[in-house]
């Protein structure tokens, strides 16, 4: 096998691969001759079908395999002589002036890119420090109150997280719209389901009243049709009904899996599940400002191969997504739309690679093992958990790239100037929160 390796840019490069005829066609008789064993023909017995017959019949196909593996056998040895670490997929271009005893073919491919880190210690990275308070878990057992809340008729005026019973009809010109009416609808008064105009109509109503009320539909409404129109709406108000919380107690307790019926349990349980919860959110804000920073500090041609790879795999992530919802895009979904995000998202996968191989930052088993374990503490059998995802290495993969990823993160702290930003639980997880 003769090769011969041509640059055609920064990354681009063209491998030229000549094989004897000889060699091609030699192999091409071995399985014809092992075809010859096997093969059934009318009117002759297994074995004795003549080679002339079984190379007039199956000749054409087996010649198009032969030629098929040995294009990609003798690809993958000029590789591994040239010491190339080709990325994505070569493309294949048969060489039409070759000479008569060679099979000539070229193979189009890019190379991985040489990954070159600036200066680290310029970058500045916040790191929040923040603890679970008794604030934070009251907080949440109120969350968990209010997912049991129930409700009990009254005869007052209805009032913000009252729940009232209605008719309602709505009207655009005179005309009943798709949607805009319903019989013994349920609405919780504040809970963000109906517009505001909506609760502010029925607050104050009392059971058998009824009231006549214009909505105006904000230009950016989900409903089109209605989008931007008034409506003029008929109210009847049944009942209302106000919340009834459970109290804090044993029965509680129980509800949510502490089988002793200890509030103080509970409140454990939750304190360890929320310092799980800010564990991984603080994870995740240093995650962000490292990889920003290693893109920022990175000097890295992106392969286009490998960007088209990465473009089309999102294109697919997201139609499935909208698929499994239910949502039709009006048009297919195109690699353009993606191109930007894959380009970021194959570059900072190029950065992080290097720096694992280069600074031996691999998962290491007790990490990956930890990590297992620390989510099937939110199942009701731990053990049997963890014994799944051991019965198969492929279900460990998203816990090695969590490892690997804290590593990089850790290594990255190493070297950039950390500050340390008090802060607490609820502005952390809860940012946007008024």
């Amino acid at each position: 096998m003769q090769m011969t390796l041509e640059t055609l840019g920064q990354l681009e490069r063209r491998l030229h691969v000549a094989v004897p005829i000889e060699q091609i066609e030699g192999e091409v008789q071995k399985r014809l001759a092992r075809l010859a064993k096997t093969v059934r023909l009318a009117g002759f017995r297994p074995g004795k079908v003549p080679l002339k017959m079984i190379a007039q019949q199956y000749g054409p196909q087996v010649r198009s395999d032969v030629i098929t593996d040995t294009v990609q056998t003798s690809l993958n040895d000029a590789i591994r002589a040239q010491n190339l670490r080709v990325a994505g997929h070569p493309r294949i271009e048969p060489k039409q002036a070759a000479a008569s005893d060679q099979f000539e073919f070229s193979a189009i491919f890019e190379v991985y890119p040489e990954v070159k880190l600036g200066d680290l210690s310029g970058v500045k990275i916040t790191r929040p420090v923040a603890e679970v308070t008794p604030a934070d878990i009251d907080h949440t057992i109120d969350i968990l109150r209010n997912q049991r809340v129930t409700y009990e008729v009254v005869s007052r005026p209805a009032q913000r997280g009252d729940r009232v019973l209605v008719d309602f009809e709505g009207r655009i010109d005179g005309v009943v719209f798709p949607g805009g009416q319903a019989k013994n609808f349920a609405i919780v008064l504040g809970e963000g389901r109906m517009l505001p105009e909506f609760d502010a109509a029925l607050t104050g109503m009392s059971a058998g009243q009824s009231k006549s009320f214009m909505l105006s539909f904000p230009a950016d409404y989900h409903g089109k049709e209605v989008a931007g129109k008034g409506a003029q709406f008929e109210l009847s108000l049944h009942s209302v009904s106000e919340p009834k919380l459970p109290a804090v107690d044993e029965e509680f307790a129980r509800n949510f899996g502490i089988a002793s019926g200890s509030v103080e349990e509970l409140r454990a349980e939750i304190k360890s599940n929320l310092q799980i919860e800010l564990k991984r959110k603080i994870e995740g804000v240093l995650k962000e400002q490292v990889l920003r920073g290693l893109r920022a500090r990175a000097q890295l041609t992106v392969p286009r191969s490998l960007v088209e790879i990465e473009a089309q795999t999102l294109v697919n992530r997201t139609s499935a997504e909208l698929k499994s919802r239910g949502v039709k895009p009006e048009a297919p979904l195109s690699p353009d739309t993606f191109r930007a995000q894959a380009e970021e998202r194959v570059a900072l996968g190029l950065i992080l690679n290097e720096i694992v191989r280069t600074h031996q930052l691999q998962a290491r088993p007790e990490q990956v093992r930890s990590l297992v374990a620390e989510t099937a503490q939110s199942y009701e059998q731990p053990d049997a958990v963890i014994r799944w995802h051991y019965e198969k290495p492929e279900r460990l993969n998203e816990f090695e790239l969590v490892a690997v990823e804290h590593n990089v993160v850790e290594w990255m702290l190493g070297h950039a100037q950390v500050q340390d930003a008090p802060t607490s639980f609820s502005a952390l997880m809860e940012p946007a929160a008024v």
